[in-house]
C-alpha cells in the first residue's frame, strides 16, 4: 500500500493499524477518543432516529445508523472503560471512575469496580490465559471450544452462537445481572434514570418501538456480536508443556497485532489484470477490511499487544504510532512484536492454539463454580 497517494496513507495508517516506516506521528488526546466516541453513539442514534421516522426506502438508514453507533458504542467500551479501569484515562482516580460509572450504566455491562478488579488481578497478572483467566473460561464454557477441536468446528460454534437467539437472550440477561451485581449507586443511578426513566417516557409516549429499533439493537444484539468475534483474536493459548509462566517472553507470546487489510497490486501487470486486482482490492478493502475494523477491532484493539507491554502506558491515545516508535526503539527489553494480516488468519491462529493446547490445562471440568453473569462479563475483559 505504500504505493497509494500520499493523501490516502494517514487513512490507512488508522486502518489498518500500521504505520509506514518513518510515517509522521499524529498526537491523539484521551479527550479526543472520549468525543469522538460520544459523537458517534448521538450520530448513530440520530441517523436511525430520522429512518425510523421518515420510513420507506429510508429505513434503510438503519443500517450506517446502527453502525455508526455501534462502533462508538465500542470505542467506549474498548478503550475508554478499558483505561479508566486502569486509571489510566486522564490519570485522576475520580474522574475515571466517574466516566466508568457513566460507560458501564449506559452500555449495561459489568459494573465498573468488580471489572477494573478482577482486569487487573486475573487478566494482567500471573492468571493471564489460564483457568482463572475469565477470557479462558469464556472460551471453554460460553463457547464451547476446547482442545483438540478442530479449527473448521469452532468456527461453526462461533458463527452459530453469533446466530442464536437463545445465546444472546442469555448474553443480554447476564450482562444486566453483571452490571447491576454489587455496582455502585452512582451507577445504578444512572441506569435507572436512562433505561427506568427513558423507557417509562417511551411507553407513555407511545414511541418504544423507535427505541427498541434504533437502541435496543444495537446495544445488545450486534454489539454482542462484536464482543464475541473480538474474544476469538485476543489472546492465544500457551503451548503444552509450558513451564515457565511469567515473564515477558511469556506473556509476550501471547497476544500479537492485528493489522487489518491487504497488499495492493503488484507493478507491472497488464491493464485488464492491473483493472482487475485493483478493483478487487478496493472492495475488499472498504467491503471486508473495513466493516472488521470499524465494528470489530475498534480502537487501539488492533495492537492489544502494546497495550499488555505497557498497561499503564500514558501513549495509548496514540496507539498506533506509540506501538511503532516502541518497535523502533528495539521494544526496550521485551520479545520481537508479531502480528497476524487479516481477522480471519488472527482467529485462525487463536482457535490453533487452542486445539493445540493440554488438554488436561484446560479441562473444563477443573473449574470451578463459575455463575453464567461471570462468564459473559469476561467476553470484553
Amino acid at each position: 500500500m505504500r504505493r497509494l497517494p500520499r493523501p490516502v496513507q494517514l487513512p490507512l495508517t488508522f486502518l489498518t493499524g500500521r504505520p509506514l516506516a518513518g510515517q509522521r506521528p499524529v498526537s491523539l488526546s484521551p479527550g479526543f477518543h472520549l468525543a469522538t466516541a460520544t459523537l458517534s453513539v448521538l450520530a448513530g442514534v440520530v441517523l436511525s432516529g430520522a429512518a425510523f421516522v421518515l420510513g420507506g426506502p429510508f429505513l434503510l438508514l438503519l443500517v450506517p445508523g446502527w453502525a455508526v453507533t455501534l462502533h462508538g458504542q465500542r470505542n467506549l467500551r474498548m478503550m475508554i472503560y478499558h483505561q479508566c479501569s486502569h486509571r489510566n484515562m486522564y490519570g485522576r482516580r475520580r474522574l475515571d471512575a466517574a466516566i466508568g460509572y457513566a460507560v458501564s450504566a449506559l452500555l449495561v455491562i459489568q459494573n465498573f469496580e468488580r471489572y477494573s478488579r478482577e482486569h487487573v488481578a486475573d487478566h494482567h497478572a500471573v492468571h493471564h490465559m489460564t483457568l482463572r483467566d475469565p477470557t479462558v473460561q469464556a472460551f471453554l464454557i460460553s463457547l464451547d471450544l476446547h482442545p483438540g477441536m478442530p479449527r473448521r468446528l469452532m468456527w461453526r460454534r462461533v458463527l452459530l452462537k453469533c446466530l442464536s437467539p437463545r445465546f444472546h437472550l442469555a448474553f443480554g440477561i447476564a450482562r444486566i445481572r453483571s452490571f447491576w451485581h454489587n455496582a455502585a449507586p452512582a451507577e445504578r443511578a444512572i441506569a435507572l434514570t436512562l433505561y427506568g426513566g427513558g423507557g417509562a417516557v417511551a411507553v407513555v409516549g407511545g414511541f418504544w418501538p423507535a427505541v427498541l429499533l434504533v437502541w435496543a439493537v444495537p446495544t445488545f444484539l450486534f454489539f454482542q456480536v462484536s464482543n464475541t468475534l473480538r474474544l476469538c483474536v485476543k489472546h492465544t493459548f500457551p503451548e503444552p508443556g509450558t513451564t515457565v509462566r511469567r515473564g515477558r517472553d511469556y506473556f509476550a507470546g501471547l497476544t500479537n497485532a492485528i493489522f487489518i487489510g491487504e497488499p495492493a497490486p503488484p507493478r507491472g501487470l497488464p491493464a485488464a489484470a492491473a483493472a482487475a486486482g485493483w478493483t478487487r482490492w478496493t472492495l475488499r478493502m472498504l467491503l471486508v477490511h473495513l466493516p472488521v475494523r470499524y465494528l470489530v477491532l475498534t480502537g487501539d484493539t488492533v495492537v492489544h499487544d502494546y497495550h499488555h507491554r505497557h498497561p499503564a502506558s500514558k501513549q495509548w491515545s496514540d496507539y498506533v504510532f506509540a506501538r511503532q516508535q516502541d518497535l523502533v526503539d528495539g521494544h526496550r527489553g521485551w520479545p520481537a512484536y508479531t502480528a497476524e494480516w487479516g481477522f480471519t488468519a488472527a482467529v485462525n491462529r487463536v482457535f490453533d492454539s487452542l486445539s493445540a493446547a493440554d488438554p488436561e490445562e484446560f479441562d473444563v471440568a477443573r473449574i470451578g463454580s463459575v455463575s453464567k453473569r461471570e462468564l459473559f462479563a469476561a467476553f470484553d475483559d
